[in-house]
């Protein structure tokens, strides 16, 4: 490698689409992190435990996208303004009412709201834990996928665990959730009521919280954090990413291999496929009929691997999108099929922020542009699209007619190939289409979805 990359920058720069998904403003994670590595060196936490401590502040919403759907299905509401509004509330009985009745159904019937109200209050404590488990169980497991600790696991695992045992999925108290978990709820608690409200909401709600969420330990030593006032200067500082950047413990700073850029967009690939159920493996599928059509043509072993990156992250920006829309059964409206067609627009903003995947921002970005100048975001048309996109391109939307969809069943790979046969020359190149025929047929598959 001819530039030594830093996961510490990476990540950071990808955390921004956990944010974008939790319905939170950007720099959500990396504030979080800032003021939790303040707390673990307050708490005298050895450098391997800081280590584990920062990835966890980075990382802590990887499971992020994994409820998104069920949240929808079960509210009849926005995912991410439901995500949002919910961090405000402090868990008690007459929050949880009034919550529950502001943000179900609003713009559903009032039968079908009223189910969902009844619904909810009959099973909102196993519904909690559901939509929980399912958030903290998935991330842990993205995170060793991406190659970190158990320690970094676990304590995704148990972010939403509460000092008095009264939190979720599995009850633990006190000593039994883990140190990095504990730090970073509280972190999280901060920076989400600093940001909606400012220094004093944020102090006195980790104060009201003593004892509950928190143990009285942990809180009187934010408290003495909180009287300087450069934490909370830094908190909104333009550089705060670099301060952020130079908190990595010196001692264990990682640095990304191929291999490891290679885990670490296959996890966000888990992330992006885990938002909606219509999408799961979706990622996996473009990267692997990518990968037919640049064999197919004698595309190199090492650009095959960057072409793979490209499309396991072609739909990041997807991470900004409701599931009310993504999910929808019907024909979208004008206005939802606008909001559809920003998310390569995020994609590509995305990845420019990263500078081990800037380079790929350009295919995540006009994937959905087509060769007569009718596709989107940006309406590009022949030589404008460049050959990698093409080949994304024909790739995705080939899984996207083979697979399940809200609104239809999947189809048949000849049915695809004749659809698709349609467009060749005005949506899709003929010479990825071709050669993704040919490596079907030299595969031999049977003819299904």
């Amino acid at each position: 490698m001819s530039k030594i990359i830093r996961s510490a920058e990476l990540l950071g720069a990808l955390s921004h689409a956990l944010d974008l998904t939790e319905g939170q403003p950007k720099g959500h994670c990396i504030r979080a992190c800032w003021l939790g590595m303040h707390l673990g060196k307050a708490l005298n936490l050895r450098q391997a435990e800081l280590s584990d401590l920062y990835y966890t502040l980075l990382l802590k919403d990887l499971g992020c996208s994994s409820n998104a759907a069920r949240i929808c299905q079960l509210y009849l509401t926005d995912d991410q303004t439901f995500k949002s509004d919910f961090k405000l509330i402090d868990g008690s009985l007459s929050q949880a009412l009034r919550f529950v009745l502001t943000h179900t159904g609003l713009q559903s019937g009032m039968a079908e709201r009223f189910r969902a109200v009844v619904n909810i209050m009959r099973n909102g404590g196993e519904i909690a834990r559901e939509l929980i488990e399912a958030r903290c169980h998935r991330g842990a497991d993205i995170a060793r996928q991406m190659g970190f600790s158990d320690h970094v696991a676990t304590a995704i695992q148990h972010l939403d665990e509460h000092w008095d045992g009264r939190g979720k999925p599995e009850g633990l108290t006190s000593k039994d959730i883990s140190t990095p978990a504990q730090i970073a709820l509280l972190s999280q608690v901060v920076d989400v009521f600093h940001t909606a409200a400012g220094k004093a909401a944020a102090i006195r709600e980790i104060e009201g919280r003593s004892g509950t969420w928190f143990s009285p330990g942990l809180v009187d030593m934010f408290m003495a954090l909180a009287t300087w006032d450069g934490l909370w200067d830094t908190l909104t500082s333009p550089a705060l990413s670099t301060h952020v950047l130079r908190m990595e413990p010196a001692g264990h700073v990682r640095t990304a291999n191929e291999d490891d850029l290679d885990r670490i967009a296959k996890g966000f690939a888990m992330v992006i496929d885990s938002k909606s159920p219509f999408t799961r493996g979706h990622s996996d599928r473009v990267a692997l009929f990518s990968d037919l059509i640049a064999e197919e043509l004698g595309v190199t072993a090492e650009r095959r691997r960057w072409l793979q990156r490209a499309a396991l992250l072609h739909d990041i920006g997807k991470l900004a999108i409701s599931n009310t829309i993504l999910d929808k059964p019907d024909k979208l409206t004008d206005d939802e099929f606008a909001v559809i067609k920003t998310h390569p627009a995020h994609s590509r903003q995305i990845l420019e922020g990263v500078a081990a995947f800037a380079d790929i921002a350009e295919i995540a970005g006009s994937h959905h542009e087509k060769l007569n100048g009718k596709g989107y975001p940006r309406g590009l048309q022949g030589d404008a699209i460049d050959f990698e996109t093409r080949i994304v391109t024909t790739a995705d939307v080939f899984d996207a007619l083979t697979a399940d969809r809200p609104y239809r069943k999947a189809m048949s790979t000849s049915a695809a190939f004749a659809i698709m046969d349609k467009d060749v020359g005005t949506a899709f190149d003929p010479t990825c289409l071709n050669a993704l025929k040919s490596a079907f047929k030299r595969a031999e598959l049977p003819d299904v979805a």
